[in-house]
């Protein structure tokens, strides 16, 4: 007598229209993660090139979160030609004859040399546009994003520097004495050399710069009777006034 087990039955296996669903489904399910992932890897993508946007931009005007002491030390390649980079080229290789220029301002990412040519191509290795302006721009994407170095050029290129000068006792020069005192303030100017301005304060002893680019200028005073010199370095912050108080060491008036 054999065993016996009531309500099981054999199977032969599946239908044909089971396993066409089976295959409609996986299709579904890989087309959706196909588009998924694509949409992953662009979001990827575009915070890769807003990332390396921001190192080019730190490039060409410094960054502003480095700083030493109460002071920005950072100004990029504007900060050190007095002009805005006229490509990208010029952020790596130094142009001929420019004096004033301290870069490599930007690598590629784990390389160090001046043949880094990575850092001028988006995610999607399409070549930024030029940076001779204050804002560029990648196209490489579904959607073109754009970077502003800053709000304007002149907030770059022409700032404001106000100097005040006065004797030890605090007392300016007067209508007498302003022409005994010279201002000579050295900046970049523009081509990768450096040019003097000078300046003859008022009897208040104030004196106005206009037109000076971002960065840390070198200010000379001269007493010129005794030709005692005061040197000093002045910070210029981009889009705002610079302010200086000098006093020299002697009762000069």
């Amino acid at each position: 007598m054999g065993w016996s087990m009531p309500g099981v039955r054999s199977q032969s296996g599946y239908t044909l229209i089971e396993m066409v669903m089976v295959v409609i489904i996986l299709g579904i399910l890989s087309a959706v993660a196909f588009t998924s992932l694509g949409k992953v890897n662009e979001v990827s993508r575009t915070e890769e090139t807003m990332q390396e946007m921001d190192r080019l931009a730190d490039a060409i005007a410094g960054d502003p979160s480095l700083v030493s002491g109460d002071g920005r030390t950072s100004f990029g390649y504007v900060g050190d030609v007095g002009a805005l980079p006229p490509n990208w080229d010029a952020l790596v290789t130094r142009p001929a004859g420019y004096t004033t220029w301290k870069g490599p301002y930007i690598h590629d990412k784990f390389t160090a040399g001046s043949g880094d040519s990575e850092f001028k191509l988006d995610a999607w290795s399409r070549e930024y546009s030029a940076p001779n302006g204050i804002a560029f721009s990648s196209t490489g994407g579904p959607s073109t994003i754009t970077r502003k170095v800053a709000t304007t050029s002149a907030e770059l290129l022409y700032n404001t520097v106000y100097i005040v000068f006065t004797d030890i006792d605090s007392d300016p020069p007067g209508s007498i004495e302003k022409d005994s005192v010279r201002f000579l303030l050295t900046i970049p100017n523009g081509a990768g050399g450096i040019m003097t301005r000078t300046k003859t304060p008022a009897a208040d002893g104030l004196a106005r710069f206009d037109s000076i680019p971002m960065g840390m200028q070198t200010l000379r005073v001269v007493y010129v009777p005794t030709n005692d010199t005061l040197t000093s370095s002045i910070t210029v912050m981009p889009g705002r006034t610079a302010y200086a108080e000098l006093h020299h060491f002697d009762d000069l008036w």
